[in-house]
């Protein structure tokens, strides 16, 4: 199955969402998860289950089908499993906003939902929109849990309603993807551009800017005032100079490990091979070029955002990947926790971008108490 038709099956950020008073409530699924040859089980999605705004609970649905993938042969195998069910009791027996967040690291076919009361569609509140476009890490990449990736966990400290297109491996500045961001409605935009241009070494310097161009005018098209944030790649020490394609660290995988290795030479960027830390300078150029005549257009360099590390041999989510924090600490997780780009931080503090130490706010009023970190 390719990489893009895989991910875009198992989107992050989907919700079942609606209002009830009921104390227990199931949802029948059938999940297709997968292997690799050589390699433990990866463990199971969880669904999260929010109740007024807060993560309560969780689980996951047992059975499901299994893709089995062979990164030695490039072969894969499925084999179809049946239907389970995840269950949440205990539920208040008040009227409340309920959320069951699906998992965002393998597909899910919904099948039934029960409740042992009456349901009605969510009123929604009016919450802004931030619409977000990314690579795995915006996906979710190694997060514990649907709601705990950055995106949710940002968008819900800063109080917007997030729509997720992160794509794992395939924030490539596909077409289809600029039209998609084009016709969602949205009060405020970002992408993530850069990781997978280089990593699957897809293009070079000549067609990048181009390439740039074109998705913003197509997002534009759309969305001509909409505020709209380009952000650079996080660090990545292994492509910070050195071009992809990347690969699988075959030692590591002997090992039962999951690491990678740029295949590039550092000396081909001169002939136009894409590294981070070129993609950085002209989406810098990009933007402030645009920003000429497009005051709503805004950049941030990534690489700003994570602790750095010496070790060449570092694999890039060691840097950009925290341990969840338990749910009994979610409300008070800290910016620096919860994740790479903690500083995206989607206030109303005015805007529609303020930068406040280490935070990067959002906002679509007036800056009355703006600290003068601009």
């Amino acid at each position: 199955m390719p990489t893009a038709t895989w991910v875009e099956a198992q989107p992050s950020g989907v919700r079942i969402s609606f209002r009830t008073r009921a104390t227990a409530v199931e949802l029948d699924a059938l999940a297709t998860r997968r292997t690799y040859a050589g390699l433990p089980p990866r463990p199971h999605g969880v669904y999260d289950l929010l109740i007024d705004g807060r993560l309560t609970d969780q689980g996951s649905v047992p059975g499901g089908n299994t893709l089995r993938i062979d990164m030695a042969t490039g072969t894969t195998e499925h084999l179809a499993g049946p239907m389970g069910t995840v269950s949440f009791t205990g539920l208040p027996d008040t009227v409340t906003d309920i959320e069951i967040w699906l998992p965002h690291n393998e597909a899910t076919e919904l099948v039934a939902l029960r409740t042992k009361a009456p349901v009605a569609p969510s009123t929604g509140d009016g919450r802004k929109v931030w619409l977000h476009h990314g690579s795995s890490i915006s996906h979710g990449s190694d997060a514990a849990s649907p709601s705990t990736t950055w995106p949710a966990l940002a968008a819900a400290r800063g109080g917007v309603e997030l729509i997720n297109l992160g794509l794992g491996g395939s924030a490539l500045l596909d077409l289809f993807t600029a039209r998609t961001l084009r016709d969602t409605a949205a009060d405020l935009i970002s992408v993530k551009i850069g990781i997978n241009l280089v990593n699957t070494d897809l293009m070079r310097l000549r067609a990048f800017t181009p390439a740039v161009h074109g998705f913003l005018d197509t997002i534009r098209d759309g969305h001509p005032t909409t505020p709209l944030l380009v952000v650079s790649p996080i660090y990545c020490p292994i492509h910070e100079d050195t071009p992809g394609p990347g690969a699988f660290d075959l030692d590591a995988l002997r090992d039962g490990q999951v690491r990678f290795t740029a295949t590039g030479d550092p000396a081909e960027h001169a002939a136009g091979k894409l590294t981070l830390r070129v993609i950085r300078k002209e989406l810098a150029r990009i933007v402030t070029q645009r920003a000429v005549s497009d005051p709503h257009l805004h950049t941030w360099t990534g690489s700003t955002c994570t602790a750095r590390t010496t070790s060449p041999s570092s694999h890039c989510r060691t840097s950009c990947t925290p341990t969840p924090p338990p749910i009994n600490a979610w409300e008070n997780a800290s910016p620096r926790w919860y994740s790479p780009i903690a500083a995206i931080h989607i206030g109303t503090l005015g805007g529609p971008l303020i930068y406040l130490g280490d935070h990067l706010c959002f906002g679509w009023g007036t800056a009355e108490s703006v600290d003068s970190k601009m």
